[in-house]
C-alpha cells in the first residue's frame, strides 16, 4: 500500500513567516508523531514502562527519549516522538497500558506546532493570552492549555528567558491562528526593519 502524502495546513504561511524580523519569528514545525495517553491503573510513577518518566507536576513537559511528554491532566498526557510513525508511537504505548486499564490514541493529526523565537515573542503572545508569561513564572519545562488569539492551544515554554515558546493547535485552528499571530506581529514588523 502506498503512503498517503500529508499536506501542511500552513504551508502558504511559511514565506510570509520566513519574512519576519528575528525578533519575532514563527516557524512551521514539521509533523510529529502524537498520542493521547491515559494511565488507567498504571501509577505515573511505573510510567517507566513506557520508555519515559511523564511529569507529574500539573502544566510541565519533559523531554521524552527523541520527543516531549506534556502534562494535559491529572491523568492525561501527550506524548510526541520525532522518530516514530504515528502507528509505531500508538502501537508502543498501547502494549504497556491496555493490559492495565489505561489507553493511547493517536492524534498526530490533530494538532500543528509553530515554534515562535525572538525577544518579541512573548510581546506578541501577550496580545490574544491572559497569562503571565514572564520568565519567572512560565520558563522552561512549563506548559498551559489556554487561549491565543481565541483559539484554543497548548503553550510550552522552551527556553528558560521567554524568547522561545512552542504553540500547538488543531489543525483546523492553525490558518486562523498563523494570521493572528502575523497581525500580533505586525507592529514589531514596521518599527524593527
Amino acid at each position: 500500500m502506498a503512503e498517503l502524502l500529508r499536506t501542511h495546513p500552513l504551508e502558504a504561511w511559511t514565506d510570509t513567516f520566513a519574512a519576519l524580523p528575528a525578533a519575532v519569528g514563527i516557524t512551521v514545525e514539521p509533523f510529529v508523531a502524537m498520542a493521547d495517553v491515559r494511565l488507567g491503573a498504571l501509577a505515573p510513577d511505573e510510567s517507566a514502562r513506557l520508555g519515559v518518566d511523564l511529569p507529574r507536576t500539573p502544566n510541565t513537559w519533559v523531554p521524552a527519549g527523541d520527543g516531549r511528554a506534556v502534562w494535559l491532566g491529572p491523568d492525561e498526557w501527550l506524548l510526541t516522538s520525532t522518530a516514530e510513525t504515528p502507528e509505531e508511537l500508538e502501537d508502543r504505548l498501547r502494549a504497556v497500558l491496555v493490559p492495565h486499564g489505561g489507553a493511547a490514541v493517536d492524534v498526530s493529526a490533530q494538532r500543528v506546532s509553530l515554534r515562535l523565537t525572538g525577544e518579541r515573542v512573548r510581546d506578541v503572545l501577550a496580545r490574544g493570552c491572559a497569562l503571565d508569561l514572564h520568565p519567572r513564572v512560565f520558563r522552561r519545562g512549563a506548559c498551559a492549555q489556554t487561549t491565543l488569539g481565541l483559539a484554543g492551544v497548548v503553550l510550552l515554554a522552551l527556553s528558560d528567558d521567554g524568547s522561545d515558546h512552542g504553540v500547538l493547535v488543531r489543525s483546523s485552528f492553525a490558518g486562523y491562528l498563523a494570521d493572528w499571530l502575523l497581525d500580533a506581529a505586525l507592529e514589531f514588523t514596521t518599527t524593527e526593519q
